[in-house]
């Protein structure tokens, strides 16, 4: 059998034709090509508001911050999907461990963030970025009484400040939850 390849311009995209045998049996491969309606699309994710966490993205190690010299967790943020997601992968140096996904639901014009853990916890919260830092809060299922939550991330000199609070009186008392400063890794 012989075979016969040959280039075909097909509405103006190449692609490579191969003749088989007598039968005369073609195929044709047509590379993908992008049209002017996708090369004209925006990224997903590329409007400012995606980018307002991304001062939490990093290899951390986390501190308390009543007590900065012993470190509780180690934590790593990386953007995900295109762009679209920050994933957080938590070790704490107590055997807990978890990740969370972060995303920013320009339907909604909300952040959101869904936490897993080891343990089988699960923390889901919401909100927005305002006054320079990320505030995200929720109701807390897990927990006896399911007290409403809220964290509080901001950029700091050399890092990142995460503080959680909770309330049992539907917000109108908060109690520390805990308090973490995030500083680069150090291997």
């Amino acid at each position: 059998m012989n075979s016969i390849t040959r280039w075909l311009k097909v509405g103006g995209v190449s692609a490579v034709v191969l003749f088989v045998g007598i039968q005369g049996v073609a195929t044709v491969s047509i590379p993908h090509a992008q049209s002017a309606t996708e090369a004209a699309k925006p990224a997903a994710c590329a409007a400012p508001e995606h980018r307002q966490f991304d001062f939490w993205l990093g290899d951390w190690d986390a501190f308390d911050f009543d007590n900065p010299a012993t470190q509780v967790a180690r934590t790593r943020v990386d953007l995900i999907l295109d762009g679209c997601v920050l994933l957080e992968n938590y070790e704490g140096a107590d055997g807990h461990k978890g990740q969370s996904f972060s995303v920013y639901d320009a339907s909604r014009k909300v952040w959101h963030q869904s936490w897993v853990t080891n343990r089988g916890e699960v923390l889901v919260i919401e909100g927005k970025f305002e006054a320079g830092e990320m505030v995200l809060s929720g109701i807390d299922h897990a927990k006896a009484g399911q007290p409403m939550v809220r964290g509080e991330w901001k950029p700091m000199t050399g890092g990142v400040r995460e503080t959680a609070v909770t309330s049992t009186d539907g917000g109108k008392t908060w109690q520390p939850w805990f308090d973490l400063v995030f500083r680069p890794h150090k291997p």
